[in-house]
């Protein structure tokens, strides 16, 4: 996605906690666009994050959480605690974080779009990846909930990304994982798509073309 909003015309600002692929980020897309090495599951980060990006920047227009795991295969009673906790701290506690520390300069300005990836299995389910959808059906309620709260003129929606042949993908479809689209396939159509959300979307549970 922040290779096709670059190449769109977009400045992007970015965190991750891979500080290998974050460097590569900020090599490739240099200044204006910005990258950063955060784990968005840790509150004080974030919050320090968005005051540095909000000093220099403005509010963002589109603000995306992407942030995700997923737990390892496995009946729900045999996730260990940790993992467990792990899946909910990123998934839904990391989303929350961002949304704290980004969302009130949106709505000072009144305007901006917020985007909360959701999944399929945010509105469906499967065996062994109970924790994984217990959190995408948390973003859905978490978002409509937060489309109500916000002025007019802003958008909240989650969003169904499709399926993607990520490593994500990969750790619960194995190989057959490369039958769906890659992100940078996905991306192509997916921006832009993204780029046409706007308030009179507000808490329409959304799916990307794939």
């Amino acid at each position: 996605m922040a290779e096709e909003f670059v190449r769109l015309g977009h400045t992007v600002m970015g965190c991750g906690r891979s500080e290998k692929e974050i460097t590569q980020l900020q090599t490739k897309f240099p200044s204006p666009h910005d990258f950063r090495v955060v784990d968005v599951a840790e509150d004080n980060a974030v919050g320090a994050w968005a005051a540095n990006m909000l000093k220099r920047y403005s509010a963002p227009d589109l603000l995306l959480n992407n942030a995700a795991l997923i737990n390892r295969n496995a009946l729900l009673w045999e996730v260990p605690a940790q993992e467990f906790s792990d899946v909910i701290d990123v998934n839904i506690k990391g989303v929350t974080n961002v949304i704290r520390h980004f969302v009130p300069a949106m709505v000072k300005r009144r305007s901006g779009v917020i985007v909360n990836f959701s999944s399929g299995w945010g509105r469906s389910t499967d065996a062994e990846v109970a924790p994984y959808c217990a959190t995408k059906w948390a973003i859905e309620g978490l978002t409509k909930s937060l489309a109500q709260e916000l002025p007019p003129g802003m958008a909240a929606v989650p969003l169904n990304p499709g399926i993607i042949a990520t490593d994500m993908l990969r750790s619960c479809f194995g190989g057959s994982a490369s039958a769906y689209p890659t992100p940078e396939r996905w991306a192509k159509n997916a921006v832009p798509f993204l780029l046409k959300i706007s308030a009179a979307d507000n808490g329409k549970s959304l799916s990307a073309a794939s």
